[in-house]
Formats: C-alpha cells, structure tokens, sequence
C-alpha cells in the first residue's frame, strides 16, 4: 500500500552513471538529476505519441501543480572531464535559420482569418524543402560526412553514484487513478540527460530515506511550476526541437538531511555548516600553504566589498560596538592538497564555511554579494587580486568537483582521529617549544597540548583521548608550522598578540563530525583539520589528475 499522503517516483541508471551538463557551466555535471528534467522527460514520452492521452496530460498538469519533491541520492564520484571535439550538424540539409522562420510564420498564422489556408501553405513548402534532402551533389554530400565536417568542442561530465537509484517524493497523494497513468508513462521514459544515460522509471510505493530536502539550504535544483507543459508545448512551437531552446524553471533551494549529514552516534562540532567552494583556475600561479592566512583575508575583503553596509555580526564576526561575535561566524579556509602520496602542500581553491546556527539575514546578505560579485565579472571568472604577486582566476563549483581535494567529504566525514593540514593558532601562549632547557621546553610542548584540548572543548566537543603536537606535519605535503608568517591578534587596547602555530593529531572516542576547525586563526584557514581514520579515503589518482 503506498504511503499515505506520498507520491514518489523511482529512476534506476541502468549504466550505473548519470551522463547530464550543469546547466550553468558545461563542465560541470548536474547531481543530483533536477526534478524539471524528470518531468520534461515525462512530457516527452507523452507528446511522442501519435494521439497524446489528455488522462496522461491530465496527470502531468497535477504533477507541475505540486510543491518541489524532496529527494533521494546518494554521493557520487564525478568522472574527469575531457573536452571532445563532435562534427556539427549539415548546415546545407538541416537550416534551422529557415525552419525557425516557418515556424513563426505557422505561429502567426493560427491568429489570422485564413489561419487553415495559410498553414496549408507553409506546410507545403516544408514538406518540399524535405524532399530535397538526398539531391545535393557530390561536393557537398561529401561534407556532410564527419570527416568534412567543422568539430566544435563538446564537453559530456558524468558522475558514479554510490547507488544507482534516485527517489522524488512529493508530500501529496496522487488522486484516484494518475498514480497509474503516470506510471505507465514512467514506461516510456528510456533516458534522462544524455542519450547515454539510460534509465528505467517507475511509480513506488515506499519513500527511501530522504537525502535532499527543499527549504532553506544553498544547492539550487530547477523545479517545475504551474503551466510548465504549457509553456514546453510554446516554446517547442518556436525550436521545433532543431534550433537552441532553455528550459523554463522555478529555482528551489535544497539542504542536505540531517540523517544523510550527521551519522547517528557522531559529535558534532560548532564549526559544521555547508561549504561554497571556490577552484582555482589552470594557469594561476601555484599558491603554497603557508599563504593560507593571506588568501583567506583577500577572499573575504573580495565578498565584503560588494555586501551592504553596515555588515551583519554574522560576516563580520564583530558586534556593533566591535566585541567579537557570541556565536560561530563566516570562515575562510584555503583547501591544501594534502594526505595523498604525492601530495605537494599548494592550495587548489577556497572554502567559505557557512555555519548552521549563522542567522537567516547574514546568510541571504552573504549569498546576494558573491551573486553580485559573479554577476559583474560574467562572462570572465573571478579574481582575486594579491597586489604585486598576481592574480588568481578561480570560479565557484556547482555540484561535485572534479578535483578531490575541494570535495567536502574529504574533509567532514566522520573520524575518530584528526591531523591538522595546517597548523593551529593556540588560543595561549605556552612558553618557548624550541629554546631554553629540556624541562622548561617539555613544560612548554605540555601546555600546547593543554591549548589544543581547549580549543577542542571551544568548539562544543569533549575533551580529546589523546593529543600529539609538534612543528612539522603530521600529514603527507603538509607544511613545517615554521614556514607560516606569524599569526598576530587584536589584544586589550590594540595590543598585537602574537600565536604560536603548531601541527596536531587529535583522537576523540567516538566520530566526529566535520569540518573541524581549531585554533585562534580558524577564521582565516589555520586550524584545518583533516579527518585520517584511513577508511573510505578518495583515490589520489582522481585527484593528481585533475589538480
């Protein structure tokens, strides 16, 4: 029996891949499948037919009318892209300029008098300008082969996802009889994206645990509205399905679960919160780790210049009369390529860490400057200018990356055992840890572990089992804490208050959830930490290759 007040739709890849473009950046893959292309899927094997069933239009038109679905998908790993240059389609034999212009003249024609005589017409010379395909001379029939033929660049992102299986989940019952009809047109849908993402569909009747829910989050997923088979019936009338065409959307914003996010039994620090990442672009200079506090304060004058004043408490960190903020705020974190066996230590792109308790205005605030700040450098990517040492061209990832290292995962799956990727601000000062005698430095290296254990309980988690510190890294490509600039802080009066950088290895006793940031610099990339449990670690193949 299905479940009351459900109406959920099944896909199975039957490759075990989705094959479909991003539909605001060719290179990038659309995860999970949008809820309009399923339904312009359904709309398509409808209006195939030869005498499309108006119960089935019926059944789409109360499907449009529903609120967007919540859904089920699992994480995906994304395939590397290749650009890869097609023949284009015979200019000579396919004119979609010419065909264009019929079709507006049959759409001209249905408000004329003579509406029937004149579509007559145009029908005719359509149908002659078809018989002629076949007649052309040899000259030309040899361009038509792909040998002949102009290549344009193409590009076809496809992702692996964990289980092949996606679930839409409307919280309405289908009235008497349109579950049925919609799934015997569920039958008919064979692809979803490109012709290579092949699928089977169905109508079931248990919902699957929900990974993706509408409301409130930062993933943006094209929905359908009320007229939407309507205004895909207009449009076809103007494409023909030859010429370019868009397909109409309402933009809904998804969260992640809470079940999908915090595994049962995880703690679950105050720094959790959904990432924007920035990549840096091929071409930009390499950026090493130890420029992380540099990067991190560029990046977030960048965003703040185009926020409206006065900034919330929420992106400032500081209350109006200039104490620091009571609760977690905006942090900046450089994402270094580290843990891998070759890994170098240089910084790949920029996470703006957006915490779950950050207020609904400093949120809305923070997403309208960077929508600013990419709208006024379109059609470039964006930059981000380091005065006498360049520039950097980097452009915001929409889904997953291609690069590992930029993958949230990595960084906020739950470990029991956590190793800086670079080093921690200690919230005190503990004393010289490299002069003076063994017991005054043995003293010192005590009162640092002390200080992490702080900053961990900082964070809302207990104390750790055990805490190791040192200067080098822990972690392969990590960089010496000797290599960074020293860290400085505002103290009372205006006092600059110099921190002292140390790596650490953290082991809690039971999974933390990350991201995990520790340390008086967590704002600005120092503190990173990096979950090694060394169970489901990405492969570095997919990341050098790309990186």
């Amino acid at each position: 029996m299905p479940v009351a007040g459900k109406f959920c739709i099944e896909i199975n890849l039957l490759t075990g891949r989705y094959v479909a473009t991003c539909h605001n950046d060719r290179r990038q893959s659309e995860w999970p499948p949008h809820p309009a292309r399923l339904f312009s899927a359904l709309v398509a094997a409808w209006a195939e037919a030869c005498d499309p069933d108006q119960s089935e239009r019926a059944a789409l038109e109360w499907l449009e009318m529903q609120p967007a679905p919540a859904i089920s998908a699992s994480n995906t790993v994304m395939r590397t892209v290749c650009s890869h240059f097609v023949p284009v389609n015979d200019a000579a034999v396919i004119n979609t300029g010419w065909y264009n212009r019929q079709a507006k003249k049959l759409e001209t024609a249905r408000n004329s008098s003579d509406g029937d005589a004149q579509r007559a017409k145009i029908q005719g010379t359509v149908d002659a300008q078809v018989s002629r395909i076949g007649t052309t001379n040899p000259c030309s029939a040899v361009e038509v082969l792909p040998d002949g033929r102009n290549k344009q660049e193409r590009f076809f992102p496809s992702v692996t996802p964990e289980s092949a299986r996606v679930t839409y989940c409307w919280d309405s019952a289908a009235p008497e009889g349109k579950s049925e009809i919609i799934d015997k047109l569920l039958h008919r849908v064979v692809r979803l994206g490109h012709s290579s993402s092949l699928v089977s569909c169905r109508v079931v009747q248990e919902p699957p645990e929900i990974s993706h829910i509408p409301g409130g989050g930062t993933l943006g997923l094209r929905n359908v509205r009320r007229g939407q088979l309507s205004e895909l019936e207009r449009r076809y009338a103007s494409h023909l399905g030859v010429s370019p065409r868009a397909l109409p959307y309402t933009d809904v914003r998804y969260r992640v679960a809470e079940s999908a996010e915090d595994p049962e039994g995880c703690l679950k620090p105050n720094t959790l919160g959904e990432w924007l990442v920035f990549e840096f672009q091929h071409g930009s200079r390499m950026i090493p780790a130890f420029r992380a506090v540099e990067l991190a304060s560029t990046m977030r004058a960048a965003i703040f210049h185009y926020a409206k004043d006065p900034l919330p408490e929420g992106l400032s960190g500081h209350k109006p009369s200039g104490a620091p903020a009571s609760e977690p705020h905006l942090s900046f974190l450089p994402l270094p390529y580290v843990g891998f066996p070759h890994a170098d230590g240089r910084l790949l792109g920029i996470a703006v860490s957006v915490p779950d308790t950050l207020d609904e205005h400093s949120r809305q605030e923070l997403y309208r400057a960077i929508g600013t700040w990419e709208k006024l450098a379109e059609p470039e990517n964006l930059k981000l200018n380091l005065g006498a040492k360049g520039e950097i061209h980097m452009s915001r990832v929409r889904g997953t990356s291609v690069t590992v290292s930029l993958r949230q995962w990595v960084w906020c799956r739950p470990s029991r055992r956590w190793t800086t990727a670079t080093p921690i601000a200690l919230p005190r000062h503990p004393g010289s840890l490299r002069r003076g005698t063994q017991s005054a430095r043995s003293r010192a290296w005590r009162e640092a572990d002390k200080a992490v254990v702080s900053a961990c309980v900082h964070t809302g988690l207990p104390e750790p089992l055990n805490v190791t510190t040192k200067l080098s890294s822990f972690i392969i490509g990590g960089r010496s804490a000797a290599q960074y600039p020293a860290y400085r802080q505002n103290g009372p009066g205006g006092k600059q208050i110099r921190r002292q950088l140390v790596h650490a290895s953290i082991t809690f006793d039971q999974p933390v959830l990350g991201p995990l940031v520790l340390g008086a610099g967590r704002f600005f990339g120092l503190g990173l930490m990096r979950p090694c449990d060394g169970t489901g670690e990405p492969s570095e193949e997919t990341d050098v290759a790309n990186e």
